[in-house]
């Protein structure tokens, strides 16, 4: 159990606050999003520079399933550049951020549903360094990935997230991200360029998206083919939309919610993000 006395050390040494550190979630669109200088990028580096700076960082992003739920755990997770077709300038960014093998020891410890594994392979997906590296580009706080276990139902996933609250009191930021609207089938590239274009179905399921949110209706937000009938065409597939419950299960009843990039891209996205607390 050495390994686990640095973590210790630095855990003990943060004093326990009646506020809580802020969780976010983040539609994070497309790819390019890290590299470019538009709205979407702008709002995450001011999101940064607002909210108190974090001893680390832990995401959940769509990005990475898998069968089980696993923590990186590695010393240097490596920048994952899981796409294709863009431009070389992309793939071109590399996101130095340390790891921490001991808070992902101790955040599996939090969860007692299942057993968390240990992972040395995979690093941070474009979920995450798309986002982080506008919010801190020094890459001087250590950066985290817990994974979706895509074998489980919704339920599970915002049952998982409340384990790891104490995190919040510990100087951890966690952001969920993914995106509550995304159908990339149906995008409508050539209006991909036009200022919030949205299909009137992706429209409808913003607006209840965010009334939900504000009305702390988890559990219809949990329920979430039930919806409407145009939930079926904003969520083809959860794995996108999964990283919200995480954020959502997180939120206290004296939390409020505040929202941000709430804008649709290409008809059948949405970026829309909310701050919790």
């Amino acid at each position: 159990m050495a390994s686990l006395q640095p973590f210790y050390n630095w855990t003990q040494d943060l004093n326990e606050e009646d506020i809580k550190h802020p969780v976010l979630f983040i539609g994070h669109g497309s790819p390019m999003n890290g590299i470019e200088d538009n709205e979407f990028s702008q709002n995450w580096a001011k999101m940064g520079k607002e909210i108190p700076k974090p001893k680390a960082v832990l995401v959940i992003s769509a990005h990475w399933l898998t069968r089980g739920t696993h923590i990186t755990a590695m010393n240097n997770p490596k920048t994952i550049h899981d796409f294709g077709g863009f431009p070389q300038a992309l793939f071109d960014v590399q996101y130095p951020a340390k790891g921490s093998p001991e808070l992902a020891a101790e955040t599996a410890k939090l969860i007692h549903s299942t057993n968390v594994g240990l992972d040395h392979d995979w690093g941070l997906d474009h979920g995450t360094w798309t986002v982080v590296r506008h919010m801190y580009p020094d890459a001087d706080i250590p950066v985290l990935q817990l994974s979706i276990d895509y074998s489980k139902p919704a339920q599970y996933h915002y049952d998982l997230a409340k384990q790891i609250d104490l995190l919040r009191k510990k100087g951890v930021l966690i952001i969920g991200s993914g995106n509550m609207v995304h159908n990339l089938r149906m995008i409508d590239w050539k209006k991909l360029r036009e200022p919030e274009y949205g299909f009137d179905w992706a429209i409808e399921m913003n607006d209840i998206f965010k009334q939900k949110i504000e009305n702390r209706d988890h559990k219809a937000l949990i329920d979430y083919e039930n919806l409407s009938k145009a939930s079926k065409l904003a969520i083809p597939t959860p794995d996108h939309y999964y990283p919200m419950l995480y954020s959502l299960a997180l939120q206290d009843n004296q939390e409020d919610t505040v929202f941000f990039n709430d804008k649709l891209v290409g008809g059948s996205l949405n970026m829309t993000s909310v701050k919790i607390g």
